[in-house]
């Protein structure tokens, strides 16, 4: 039996009171796939992100992720087999980089009363942070690393608990150059590590795309003007179209930019 998609969205609407945010949209991410979802701000990617976590429901047409159908499943179940990251992270405590790997396993942003880790968690949590670069930061507390560590901390707290999908809500997020090369590097040995893991990533730069996305998904007004294999969805005319702007798009080295396309 063919195993089901990571994501499956058929005819899905949301709205927020009276706004329209999704008009009824439709894709369908295998498993293993790894996307990236580009648009300009208010085109319904961090709502169809919330719906793919399991953060909600929606208004109309259905949404399945992973085998399951949003309400019939239980959520909070089906997100222990997600990982988010948000580098809006609203950590207001002094934990450890341990610590904060370590909540990843209970899902809560500080660390559970009465809960301890087993050491083999302990043991797994240290070897995620060290093969991110993180090894000699793991006792810093969260208020000392830098945007581009705490980055780095919370792709490996979302990978704690296994999770079959990960999600990735503008994880570059103010990070400096040098930063935003360490969070690629990262992402960029996800599929190599775990090769049955999907990810999502959402960002607005086509610079902050790795090299390990397989698949593009462009908003425009919560509908998808194109979604596919990257190479053929990230072209200049199609970038253009749903910014509103002429841009040139260049893939190099693996690698994606961007730039005002001044032949036009």
């Amino acid at each position: 039996m063919p195993q089901s998609p990571a994501l499956d969205f058929t005819d899905v609407t949301f709205r927020r009171a009276s706004t329209v945010i999704l008009p009824g949209i439709s894709f369908t991410i295998g498993r293993g796939e790894h996307w990236v979802m580009l648009g300009p701000n208010g085109a319904g990617k961090s709502t169809i992100l919330s719906l793919a976590g399991g953060m909600g429901h929606p208004t109309s047409g259905t949404v399945d992720v992973l085998g399951h159908r949003v309400g019939r499943v239980e959520l909070r179940a089906l997100r222990e087999r997600i990982g988010h990251v948000n580098p809006r992270h609203p950590l207001r405590s002094k934990l450890t980089a341990l610590h904060v790997t370590l909540t990843g396993l209970t899902g809560t942003i500080e660390t559970m009363l009465r809960w301890e880790p087993t050491p083999e968690q302990n043991e797994r949590a240290l070897a995620l942070l060290s093969r991110f670069g993180l090894a000699d930061r793991a006792h810093a507390a969260w208020p000392t690393l830098s945007q581009g560590e705490r980055g780095r901390t919370l792709i490996a707290r979302a990978l704690m608990a296994d999770p079959d999908l990960l999600l990735l809500d503008e994880p570059a997020t103010g990070l400096d150059v040098a930063a935003r090369e360490q969070l690629m590097e990262t992402l960029e040995i996800l599929p190599d590590e775990h090769p049955d893991l999907t990810t999502v990533l959402v960002t607005h730069h086509l610079e902050e795309i790795p090299t390990s996305v397989t698949h593009a998904l462009l908003l425009r007004d919560g509908a998808p003007l194109a979604h596919g294999p990257a190479h053929s969805v990230l072209t200049t005319d199609n970038v253009s179209a749903v910014f509103d702007h002429p841009i040139a798009v260049r893939h190099e080295d693996g690698r994606w930019t961007a730039r005002t396309n001044r032949s036009v």
